[in-house]
């Protein structure tokens, strides 16, 4: 059974889940795979290979993420990373995207585009490693 848990204290008021899967080994944390992108609300089902995503697995696509974001998450700061595909097989008991099956919750920006483009423009030519 999955539980979600809530919101992070960050002073940025980053949005995150931890999803905890039970398995015959203990605890098991998934990422949420979010449906949509943040930004532009594309469709992003689990098998998208342009999904982004930062280390608090918000969400969105590469073009938004490169071309808009210009690598600078609007809610952390942090910068992207592919996100990972989720199999669709099983091939460990348990563990595939039946068995833990994706987000449907759509996310949406809660900053508005003028304040996520000066964010972007203010942190774009620092590297993540080093915000």
């Amino acid at each position: 059974m999955a539980q979600i848990e809530g919101n992070s204290p960050f002073e940025f008021r980053v949005r995150f889940a931890i999803i905890h899967l039970k398995s015959t080994h203990g605890t098991v944390m998934a990422l949420q795979l979010r449906p949509n992108c943040e930004y532009c609300d594309k469709d992003l089902p689990p098998n998208a290979t342009e999904a982004r995503i930062c280390s608090y697995e918000c969400t969105f696509c590469a073009d938004c993420a490169e071309n808009k974001l210009h690598n600078v998450c609007p809610n952390c700061g942090g910068g992207f990373v592919p996100r990972p595909i989720r199999p669709v097989t099983v091939m460990r008991p348990g563990v595939c995207v039946d068995k833990q099956p994706p987000s449907d919750k759509r996310v949406h920006l809660k900053y508005s585009l003028d304040d996520v483009a000066a964010h972007s423009a203010k942190y774009r030519d620092i590297k993540p490693e080093q915000r």
